[in-house]
């Protein structure tokens, strides 16, 4: 059975299956699907479940194309998350909206973006990363195959982000690292900035992810795959014993999905160039211009 991860204080569940086409520029907007299949986004509150049946009824948000904002009964797409939801919880997610013959309407990529009261003890305790966290020395390897630690980083603000190539849903791992590859452009723009900084982004697909395949995926976001391209941002992947434990401090909850996909939340950090946590996102909702104005002021202090 396939279960929602649950952090010790908060996180943000993302159930990322195989056919989503929601529009990455406009989450609140439709879109349609070659299979016919309209995607629409919605936020609202668990108001109680019906397990047997797998649905959920919700007090959700206005869908702008589909419908006003009311109280009513979804059906689950994958039943077996049910026993996760609980009253009171805040979540997003898609309704699939099915007009090949008789029009059906799933939920589907939940996340809870806000727990009620967790009634139950998780099977991991995840660390939520607050500011002044000592960040562990972590060791990778990056998309060269050379092997890289965080602690080389101090001295630099360090910014993290966890995804993994294989990403099937545009507002997810791609979106981040489009986000990073803006942030990348704007520090560039600032050669004092620049040379104070350094990004990376880590696959939590240890299986899959090769250091060829890292370097493939980051070209097409860095714009070249020359040796110079990855000089302020690498590419790279944990073991996965090692994995588990970065997962842990990140707060990054994972399993495997449907179709050979894995199953994630988001996680993004400020590290500072004392090697102490200064800020977390979790979920997709941050901007680039938060991360680099993160940066100045870490620069504001250093100076």
């Amino acid at each position: 059975m396939r279960r929602l991860i649950i952090s010790s204080f908060l996180a943000c569940f993302i159930f990322s299956g195989c056919h989503s086409s929601q529009n990455v520029q406009n989450q609140s907007s439709a879109d349609q699907s070659n299979s016919g299949v309209t995607v629409y986004h919605l936020r609202g509150k668990v108001l109680s479940t019906d397990a047997p049946h797998a649905i959920v009824v919700l007090d959700h948000e206005a869908i702008p194309g589909f419908m006003e904002a009311m109280t009513m009964p979804y059906q689950l797409k994958d039943a077996n998350i049910i026993g996760d939801l609980h009253p009171g919880d805040v979540i997003t997610a898609d309704v699939l909206v099915s007009k090949t013959g008789q029009q059906t309407v799933l939920l589907d990529h939940i996340v809870v973006v806000a727990q009620a009261k967790p009634d139950y003890k998780p099977v991991v305790i995840y660390h939520v990363p607050t500011a002044g966290d000592i960040v562990p020395d972590f060791k990778l390897r990056n998309q060269d195959g050379r092997a890289i630690h965080l602690g080389q980083f101090k001295g630099q603000t360090l910014l993290v982000t966890f995804i993994y190539t294989r990403c099937p849903l545009p507002n997810f791992c791609p979106l981040v690292t489009r986000n990073f590859a803006t942030i990348n452009k704007q520090l560039a723009g600032d050669p004092k900035l620049h040379g104070k900084t350094h990004l990376l982004c880590v696959s939590f697909d240890p299986d899959r992810d090769t250091p060829a395949i890292l370097r493939a995926y980051a070209a097409q976001y860095i714009g070249g795959d020359a040796k110079t391209a990855f000089a302020h941002w690498d590419f790279a992947v944990p073991s996965k014993t090692e994995l588990q434990e970065m997962a842990k401090f990140f707060n990054v909850g994972m399993s495997n999905g449907e179709n050979g996909t894995i199953t994630h939340t988001l996680s993004t950090t400020v590290i500072g160039p004392d090697g102490k946590v200064a800020q977390f996102y979790p979920g997709n909702e941050w901007t680039p211009d938060q991360l680099v104005a993160d940066v100045k002021k870490l620069a504001g202090k250093a100076s």
